[in-house]
Order: structure tokens, then C-alpha cells, then sequence
């Protein structure tokens, strides 16, 4: 695909919903580009000036692809979160997107320091994870080999990958048939837990020479657009090891603000200044 058709595609998946809920910035004057503004150091003082003669040390950088985007972690070596618009099925039709065709591959605008590479996984026992599913990009076999870049990997334990993610995956899917979008921003999660003397600690594994990170958990937040004008808001998270795929799914409800302190995302703040009707879907509160 030419970039610039690329990057239009991956701008509509980012309008509407994704910019204001993601970064919860409003258009300053008339900026209202895809990256949030970004003060001039030239202009704040002559010592500042100094300081960025070569230039800052890093911001954290925005991934677009065909159908889907991501904001890169260098420290983790995997996404903060990636965003997807979901596609009706039937617009997948006759595609002829083949999984048994895609490669996993480095992520190659990550710098050396900063990416995971195949052989980090191997012999980990972790499976490579993906955050925006191969199955929901079957309209074309580009935009399915995008999701087999390492930037939308997180080592996941091989369990929950082949089920009850999987189910939730696919409960995703499914509701493209009774909603007019369906918007899906997906990420690990790294909790605090209580150890021995009492205290919290924050604690994951890493795998590899690189050292990738091992998410304790995993989150998906459903952004539903109804017909009648009303956006239903569902959070997820499953923990990242064997769960029983028998679980409904609804088991792993939780309040969307659980997932804002855990991340250092905000999502309803910024949905509330795009609609009055939103309708928050919890355990217990199921539609």
C-alpha cells in the first residue's frame, strides 16, 4: 500500500474516537494533526535552546498501519496500546488473506536498543501475542502481515492465547453485526501485588536478550457506536496465565477507571466531550 493511502487509512481509524479518548487533547488554534502538539524548546529560552541542539531524548513514537495503530514502548519493546476499527465480515469476503503466509519480523523503526527480535521468544514459553488480531484484518494480506510485526507482539502464556483471549477476540468480531463501529484499543498491563512483608510491588518477568516484558495482564476497551446514537463502553482484563476458557467472558468485566490509573490512559473523560449518551456495560450490568 502507497504511504500516503496508509496513512489516511490509519488516520480514519484514529478520528472520531481514538485521538480525543487516547490522548484527551482538544485542537489548539488550528492544529489537529495526528501527533499532540508539542512545545517549541527553541522558543522557551536561549538555554533551552542550548539544551536541543541535538535534538530530545525520545518521545514515545506513533505506529501506522493499513487498519489499525499503535504508540510504541521502547522500554517494554512491545505497545503501550494499539487501536483498531473493526470490519463488518462480509466486507472480508473473498479476500484471500492467508495466516499460513505471515511472518512474525522486528519491528524495524524501533531502534536496535529498543526492539524485540525473534529469537527473544524462542524457548521463553511465551507465545508471541497479538495485540490487534490477525483475524481482524483479513480484508487483505498486507494489512493481515502487519499484525505479525513484533510492535504489536507481547509474550503471552500460550493458554490464555489460544483460548480465552481467543474467545474474547472472537466475541469482538462479532459485534460488527450488531453495531454501526466497533472501535478496540488493546494493551498489556503491568499491576502491582502484595508480597511477603506487606508492602506492593510491581513486579514482571522479561524474556530474552533484549529483555522483553512480560505483562502481568492484558486489557481491551470496546468503544460500541449504536444506531440510536448511543456508545456503549466495555473494559476487559484477563491476567496473562491459564484461565478457563469456560468463563463468560463478562467475569472479566471491570470499571473502566481501573484500567485509566493501571495504564496512564484516559478513555471517559475525553468520550464524554464526544457524546452525552455513553452507556458503561460492567459486571452485573450486562446488556
Amino acid at each position: 500500500m502507497a504511504p500516503g493511502k496508509r496513512w489516511a487509512s490509519a488516520a480514519a481509524v484514529l478520528s472520531s474516537f481514538a485521538l480525543g479518548y487516547l490522548w484527551g487533547r482538544r485542537k489548539e488554534g488550528s492544529e489537529a494533526g495526528l501527533r499532540p502538539r508539542l512545545p517549541s524548546l527553541a522558543a522557551a529560552s536561549p538555554s533551552v535552546e542550548v539544551l536541543s541542539k541535538y535534538g530530545s531524548p525520545g518521545l514515545l513514537p506513533l505506529r501506522l498501519r493499513d487498519s489499525f495503530a499503535l504508540c510504541y514502548d521502547p522500554r517494554s519493546r512491545s505497545a503501550l496500546w494499539v487501536m483498531e476499527r473493526l470490519r463488518r465480515p462480509e466486507g472480508e469476503a473473498g479476500s484471500g488473506a492467508d495466516r499460513a503466509r505471515c511472518r512474525f519480523h522486528a519491528d524495524a523503526e524501533a531502534h536496535p536498543f529498543h526492539r524485540a527480535t525473534l529469537d527473544d521468544y524462542r524457548g521463553s514459553g511465551f507465545q508471541k501475542g497479538h495485540l490487534a488480531a490477525a483475524a481482524n484484518h483479513r480484508h487483505s494480506q498486507a494489512a493481515m502481515q502487519d499484525t505479525f510485526c513484533l510492535a504489536n507482539v507481547a509474550p503471552q502464556d500460550p493458554h490464555l492465547n489460544q483460548n480465552a483471549w481467543n474467545n474474547l477476540e472472537k466475541y469482538c468480531r462479532s459485534l460488527t453485526k450488531y453495531n454501526q463501529s466497533v472501535y478496540v484499543c488493546t494493551g498489556p498491563l503491568f499491576l502491582p501485588r502484595m508480597e511477603a512483608d506487606g508492602k506492593m510491588y510491581v513486579k514482571y518477568q522479561v524474556i530474552g536478550r533484549n529483555q522483553v516484558a512480560v505483562p502481568t495482564h492484558f486489557f481491551k476497551v470496546l468503544l460500541l457506536e449504536k444506531a440510536s446514537g448511543e456508545v456503549e463502553l466495555r473494559s476487559y482484563v484477563m491476567p496473562n496465565a491459564p484461565v478457563d476458557e469456560k468463563l463468560p467472558l463478562e467475569r472479566f468485566l471491570v470499571p473502566i477507571e481501573s484500567i485509566e490509573r493501571a495504564s496512564g490512559l484516559l478513555f471517559v473523560p475525553n468520550i464524554l466531550k464526544r457524546t452525552s449518551a455513553l452507556r458503561t456495560i460492567t459486571a452485573g450490568n450486562r446488556s
